[in-house]
């Protein structure tokens, strides 16, 4: 089956002239290994070997004292010690010792390394100061609702300027199915593949049950798994709402260090992602960020997913790409959802509406001013009878 090519295959291909270590890393099960092979197909020369981790087999060799072996078994695996080789090595998180390992080798021998993970908790952690100037780090996300479409083999235009993506009621109801779908279910690739509604459920389901399991149990000190599960789903049913660890504190009954330590996990281990208010992107994890889910799929097992709060957690990660993004407001004043800043510093306000009409835009124009912003959209999951004048969120690829 022909590897369908996401957006980040071009920078990790453009990363194989470097003489860094490459690591890919990011949630569970959202393509990485799929990366890596099709990285090291890119490969030329032949003086290469994938290497999966996971199997006590493939990683033993880099648990022994002399990492002079680990070239010994290259050789015997087929390899030239003598010429350049290439080294892709899968979820680097199952041998605790590798960046020590990889040091070594990168400093003594011919080898370019690529490497997986899936977590960055574990990369700064464990990974950061050993391979200092050395490496260059890649972050895997889902799948953007183009890359779903690609993943389906259906047809559409990407389009890079907002001004471009206006309400087109053919284009809406020609996707607009396959939208609901990935408001529902999310973007990672064995759930997108999945006919089944109930099969992409259990698929979730997995996912999430070995993340608590082997992630949460391997990566990280915790003990109360069940509670860390508990405030995962509280944190679902207040996705787009400001953090405020003191009210969190007391909803699930967890003190604000453990609850910090928790919140820190789940994002470094992209469950979750913090939103910075405009203009202050290094205020604390208390200090008013906005939640977000990095995955509808995982989010929509804690809660409805008919819920306006999955088209905003969708909207925010399709975003991702376009720049720069933070939210505007102040207390008892409008918010606007999400503030882009482009790379030319423009800034434009969007604002997610389930049912978008004219007062909204009205409203949103009046702030996004107020603000001295660029520009201002709305953006809209369902079509409105009379009013056109609004993206639609499927439109966003």
């Amino acid at each position: 089956m022909k590897t369908v090519e996401r957006s980040i295959f071009p920078a990790l291909k453009a990363a194989l002239d470097d003489s860094r270590i490459i690591v890919l890393t990011g949630m569970r099960r959202v393509g990485k290994t799929t990366a890596l092979r099709w990285l090291l197909e890119q490969v030329e020369s032949n003086n290469k070997i994938y290497l999966d981790l996971e199997r006590l087999d493939q990683r033993e060799v880099f648990q022994e004292k002399n990492y002079d072996n680990v070239v010994e078994y290259l050789r015997n695996r087929g390899l030239d010690p003598d010429a350049p080789m290439t080294v892709a090595l899968d979820e680097i998180q199952f041998v605790p010792n590798l960046p020590s390992v990889v040091k070594y080798l990168y400093d003594h021998y011919a080898i370019k390394f690529l490497l997986t993970g899936s977590s960055s908790y574990y990369l700064k952690n464990q990974f950061t100061e050993s391979l200092s100037g050395r490496k260059v780090i890649f972050e895997m996300f889902p799948l953007t609702f183009g890359e779903f479409l690609d993943f389906r083999g259906i047809s559409y235009q990407k389009k890079e300027n907002f001004d471009e993506m206006v309400f087109n009621r053919h284009e809406f109801e020609r996707l607009n199915a396959f939208y609901e779908e990935y408001l529902q279910f999310g973007g990672l690739p064995n759930v997108v593949l999945e006919p089944k509604g109930e099969t992409k459920r259990e698929i979730l389901s997995d996912i999430f049950s070995s993340y608590l399991n082997i992630d949460v149990k391997g990566m990280a000190d915790f003990r109360k798994i069940g509670e860390l599960e508990m405030l995962l789903r509280v944190l679902a049913n207040r996705i787009g709402n400001k953090l405020d660890m003191t009210k969190l504190s007391k909803v699930v009954g967890i003190s604000r260090p453990t609850l910090y330590e928790y919140i820190d996990f789940f994002e470094k281990t992209y469950v979750i992602t913090l939103l910075s208010p405009h203009g202050n992107p290094d205020r604390s994890v208390a200090g008013g960020k906005k939640l977000y889910f990095r995955d509808n799929g995982i989010a929509s097992l804690f809660m409805n997913p008919g819920e306006g709060a999955l088209f905003e957690n969708a909207l925010f990660n399709q975003l991702q790409s376009y720049g720069s993004l933070s939210y505007l407001g102040k207390e008892r004043e409008f918010e606007i959802d999400f503030v882009i800043r482009k790379p030319d510093q423009t800034e434009f306000g969007l604002e997610a509406k389930l049912h978008p009409v004219q007062s909204d835009q009205e409203r949103l124009a009046y702030f996004a001013g107020k603000y001295h912003l660029q520009g201002s959209w709305l953006v809209g999951r369902l079509a409105t009878p009379g009013f056109d004048q609004f993206i639609w969120g499927g439109s966003i690829y």
